[in-house]
């Protein structure tokens, strides 16, 4: 029987008391979900053998969450995800201006996104399934973007062990909004490199040395861009090629197959180097930021002192194509009044249905 339950996390400077809820499957998921930044904070899967383990990296107190210099770590992105360039969009003759934070570009919804937000959470659970539904209210103006946002963002562990993530937001006037979610991967090893991946697309999106796309989309046919079949990723970031080069590895958009149709379907497939455990990402979002944590240094650890090194672990982002509010041959992220936005990505685990 699945069940949920919440403690108390630590309160941030100014803001309400975190909130730390576990929606547990009863069959051996288990995840734990901070109100602060709608933090995955812990994602507990038992291997081919039916030991559990961690399959997601976190960090030790609220304290380092709420560090400027976190990394985004587990946190709900938005209200932009990825970058928009220079900041700067315009959206019906209006142009609008978010702080930039990123080599002069705005990332992930400005310094103060979504991501350093305490929201408000209520719960419930079912027979087959444990539910947090998190909301937070953005005014207009809130980092430049115009209108005010209501966001729901909703958490699902059901008994099959699938962890889903819907979000759902309405609007008072035209806007535009892209959200994600920064989980930093590990399925149980000592970094990514020996983990095996497959991203369904056959795409990409090249970038200049500010990882704003440089132009139109690229084939991934000929290059260590395509994992159309599964390739391990130390041998994919191992090769030579001007974009690897400029990210440091992986810190790019994957264009997914049908990215107009707006249905579930597959993006991905990881898999740990011993085979024990395998995650599919199911989304119905047009993107795939693969991010394979280039900038990590150390500087920040788990509850267990273990450093979070480069390469240690990598993201796998579902989302709306970067700097999209500006290009028109992407598709829209413009949410106008009487609109809803919905989206839904999911963590399933074929491994423990033995397929």
């Amino acid at each position: 029987m699945p069940t949920v339950h919440r403690k108390p996390f630590g309160r941030a400077h100014g803001q309400s008391e975190t909130g730390l809820w576990t929606l547990d499957s009863g069959t051996g998921v288990r995840a734990e979900i901070l109100t602060y930044g709608g933090v995955l904070h812990s994602l507990t899967v038992p291997d081919t053998d039916g030991v559990p383990g961690p399959v997601v990296r976190s960090l030790p107190a609220l304290d380092d969450y709420t560090d400027k210099n976190n990394p985004y770590f587990g946190a709900i992105v938005g209200r932009y995800a990825n970058r928009i360039a220079h900041g700067r969009f315009t959206l019906d003759g209006t142009t609008h201006h978010i702080p930039a934070n990123d080599r002069g570009h705005a990332l992930h919804g400005g310094p103060d996104g979504f991501h350093t937000r305490v929201w408000a959470a209520t719960a419930d659970r079912t027979d087959s399934a444990a539910r947090l539904r998190l909301t937070l209210h953005s005014p207009h103006g809130d980092m430049g973007f115009p209108g005010a946002l209501d966001v729901t963002a909703t958490y699902t562990l059901d008994t099959a062990g699938t962890l889903a993530l819907e979000y759902t937001a309405v609007t008072d006037r035209p806007t535009v909004v892209n959200l994600t979610h920064h989980a930093y991967l590990n399925l149980g090893a000592d970094d990514i490199l020996g983990h095996t991946l497959q991203v369904d697309a056959d795409h990409y999106l090249p970038v200049d040395a500010d990882s704003i796309p440089e132009g139109p989309l690229a084939p991934v046919t000929g290059t260590p861009f395509d994992l159309t079949t599964a390739h391990p990723v130390g041998e994919r970031l191992a090769l030579s090629h001007p974009q690897l080069a400029l990210a440091q590895g992986f810190d790019h958009c994957w264009v997914l197959r049908d990215q107009d149709s707006g249905a579930l379907r597959r993006a991905a497939r990881l898999t740990a180097p011993d085979g024990r455990r395998t995650l599919e990402l199911w989304t119905t979002e047009p993107g795939l930021q693969v991010y394979t944590a280039n900038h990590l240094d150390g500087a920040f650890t788990d509850g267990t002192g273990r450093r979070h090194e480069r390469h240690g672990s990598l993201c796998l982002e579902t989302q709306h194509l970067p700097d999209s509010p500006n290009r028109p041959a992407h598709p829209s992220t413009v949410l106008r009044p009487g609109e809803t936005l919905s989206s839904r990505t999911e963590w399933r685990f074929p491994h423990l249905r033995g397929k």
